[in-house]
């Protein structure tokens, strides 16, 4: 008979996703995970297979977590202002009391090796893309050119760098990113 597990799948994945989200996919190693997550490597290789399955099963946690502020621009009928809302936005989920954490994929490519687990780095473009084909949509609802997918990357660039700029500047220096963003575009 197996034994029951002792923790919650959901809360240790949570615990999880913020050790990723705030040193790395390649930083993080098993020990800070099970130090972390309050489980021992035996349950971690049990329930998750490696390091990769606990990062794998994050990144759907991330996904449930940024899924509010997507759903406002997946629901926004106000073309480029729906979008330039949707940074603001993630400005404001990325905080943590006072520390601004960037976006856990953003944090991810930016850090992984070239050499990386192609179904990690398959994940982390699906979901860049996901935002890309967000962008695209409400790009459409003001304009109907062909400058829309050109628009939709110059986009996901700003939104990547932003993601990295708000570690580091403070929330006047982010908003004057954002509104130069949608100045030029």
């Amino acid at each position: 008979m197996a034994r029951k597990k002792q923790y919650n799948e959901e809360e240790v994945i949570n615990k999880a996703m913020r050790l990723f989200w705030k040193n790395g996919y390649e930083a993080t190693s098993v020990r800070m995970l099970e130090k972390e997550m309050g489980i021992n490597q035996f349950s971690i290789y049990a329930s998750f297979k490696n390091k990769q399955g606990v990062f794998l099963e994050s990144i759907k946690n991330y996904k449930k977590e940024i899924n509010g502020i997507k759903e406002i621009l997946r629901q926004s009928n106000n073309g480029v202002t729906g979008i330039k809302q949707y940074f603001y936005n993630f400005l404001e989920f990325s905080k943590e009391g006072t520390l601004r954490k960037g976006c856990l994929v953003t944090n991810s490519v930016n850090e992984i090796k070239d050499d990386a687990d192609p179904e990690v780095m398959v994940e982390l473009k699906k979901f860049a893309n996901e935002i890309r084909t967000l962008f695209v949509s409400n790009l459409k609802q003001d304009d109907q050119r062909k400058e829309i997918e050109r628009k939709a990357d110059f986009l996901m660039n700003s939104l990547l760098g932003l993601s990295i700029a708000s570690k580091v500047f403070d929330k006047d220096q982010l908003e004057n990113i954002i509104e130069v963003t949608f100045k030029n575009l």
